[in-house]
């Protein structure tokens, strides 16, 4: 038994490994300091240009109100968690090839599909709010009016979704299971429907709907059409309003109070 050949061997180990932990620690130091001082760069930045404001317009907002952290905080955060994970994957390639660096390399890998998913589901909640707001406001005074608007948003939100998730990689295993249960729910409410006692209370119902609509197309149509000179009305007040030779500034100033003699009051302060 060779003694002596064991404890070269231990101490070149020795020797090969704790240069590579200090490195680990090191690159493990530097990158929390650099994810801290990132992250507070990006929660001010974003607060400063109002993604706040966006986010809440979005209707996500309504999300993290019992939530401790506001948009831009929750993207810091996550910015912080992800530079994080980087530097435990450069870390722990000073070790050489492992099963850690393997799992790191992987979740790094998709963490920029992870970002574009949660951009696209904030887009999608702005125009879906946009939708209902200007959906809503044209047919507000539509007995379903309110209905379509509520539709086309939560139409939107799915597409947003449906998107998100095929971002991610999750789309198949997620949406096929809900579109095949969507269907055969739809299909056992027509089975019954049909050789049950609900074709007569439908047809009626259906009837009834169609009717109310087709009363109600020339009063959306106006509602519409009033929608549409409103927004005209309020654009020309605006331009009237910047433009000061505009007729709006020009009968301003034609009505300014004279007195009997024809001077201004500004003119008579000024003689006097």
């Amino acid at each position: 038994m060779n003694i002596s050949q064991g404890l070269t061997d231990v101490w070149r180990q020795i020797a090969t490994f704790v240069p590579r932990l200090i490195a680990f620690l090191a690159i493990l130091l530097i990158g929390w300091l650099v994810a801290r001082l990132i992250a507070k760069a990006t929660d001010k930045i974003l607060e400063r240009v109002g993604f706040d404001r966006v986010v809440e317009r979005s209707g996500v907002g309504r999300m993290l109100q019992r939530s401790r952290y506001d948009a831009s905080s929750l993207i810091a955060k996550l910015l912080f968690y992800a530079i994080v994970l980087i530097t435990l994957q450069i870390a722990f390639s000073v070790f050489g090839p492992n099963p850690v660096s393997a799992l790191l390399n992987g979740v790094v890998a998709w963490l920029p599909q992870a970002a574009v998913a949660i951009v696209i589901v904030v887009v999608a909640g702005a125009i879906a709010t946009a939708v209902k707001d200007i959906v809503g406001s044209a047919l507000a005074g539509l007995s379903y009016g309110r209905w379509l608007a509520t539709g086309a948003a939560v139409f939107i939100w799915a597409l947003g979704i449906i998107a998100a998730l095929n971002q991610i990689g999750v789309a198949t295993t997620v949406t096929t299971p809900v579109l095949i249960t969507v269907l055969a729910t739809a299909g056992a409410i027509a089975a019954i429907g049909i050789g049950g006692g609900l074709i007569q209370p439908m047809q009626q119902r259906w009837q009834r709907w169609l009717g109310r609509i087709e009363q109600e197309a020339p009063q959306a149509r106006a509602q519409a059409a009033a929608y549409q000179r409103g927004r005209a009305d309020a654009a020309r007040q605006l331009a009237e309003t910047a433009d000061p030779s505009g007729p709006l500034h020009a009968s301003s100033v034609g009505n300014v109070p004279r007195t009997a003699s024809g001077s201004t009051a500004s003119e008579v302060h000024r003689r006097s």
